[in-house]
């Protein structure tokens, strides 16, 4: 998740960076071997989708075509532009307002580099195949890149009223790694789900995590991992849902800010189990 300062140990090449962390992606300039590595990412998880992935993502996906290589950012983006974004090449994570303020102008920022080859099943930054793989096909789909913008444009005013916490997690488990119900099976459409094989296939299928009907309320209040599979997911039956919370955020997020967390994995009263 991109809701997070810079720190020093990061990858990116923040120096060459503007001030609002955009910077050149050269997509000339990209190695062969970083292509080969974004074929072998995509292989994999491409293969996955058909029985794993929610439709309005592999609708988006397919008119990417990005299979061959590392997308050129710029050309890429010419899908999108039905919902009226476009994308930006960042070195890596960015502050908490520059990536609110890209996100309710309708710029997805996406990291320009690419993971090792070492580094294929787990890494602790998001890299340009997680970014623009998982995130930017439900871009072209208008509900969801809806809700992304007006997401963006309560950043101020979570700040300013103590309620970044909350607002995280709901980018967490909404954006990163949500699940949506589709002719009675479970899909993913979170792009931390779909960037990770394994994942992808845990998230669906495996009997272990919870999964919750979508409450934004329980949502907003509920803890996560940022370093294994999630033990809970929450699901939502249609994209529609998440762009009709936007006019209740505001309450919503003064309420979560006051409440007790709920420790990741942990059931809660009110709780909706599939």
């Amino acid at each position: 998740m991109n809701v997070q300062a810079p720190k020093p140990h990061l990858r990116g090449d923040y120096a060459s960076a503007a001030a609002d962390y955009t910077l050149p992606q050269r997509h000339h300039a990209i190695p062969e071997r970083d292509h080969a590595t974004w074929r072998t990412l995509y292989a994999r998880q491409s293969a996955l989708f058909p029985r794993h992935a929610a439709r309005a993502f592999r609708e988006g996906l397919a008119r990417l075509d990005c299979a061959g290589g590392v997308p050129d950012l710029e050309a890429a983006a010419a899908p999108l532009a039905v919902t009226g974004w476009r994308l930006v090449a960042v070195p890596g994570l960015v502050p908490d307002d520059v990536f609110f303020a890209h996100l309710a102008a309708r710029r997805f920022p996406v990291t320009v580099w690419i993971r090792r080859p070492e580094e294929m099943d787990y890494l602790e930054e998001p890299d340009i195949f997680h970014d623009f793989l998982g995130h930017v096909p439900l871009l072209t789909n208008p509900d969801f890149a809806g809700f992304l913008a007006g997401y963006g444009r309560l950043g101020e005013e979570a700040a300013r009223i103590g309620a970044l916490a909350p607002l995280a997690r709901l980018y967490w488990h909404m954006v990163e790694f949500g699940l949506i119900r589709e002719e009675g099976a479970l899909r993913a459409y979170g792009a931390g789900i779909l960037s990770s094989a394994t994942e992808t296939v845990y998230a669906t299928e495996s009997p272990v995590p919870l999964r919750l009907r979508f409450d934004a309320a329980r949502v907003l209040r509920s803890d996560y991992r940022i370093d294994d599979l999630q033990p809970t997911y929450f699901v939502i039956e249609d994209y529609a849902e998440l762009f009709a919370l936007l006019p209740r955020l505001p309450e919503l997020l003064r309420a979560a800010r006051d409440a007790a967390a709920i420790p990741p994995g942990a059931r809660d009263a009110a709780d909706t189990p599939l």
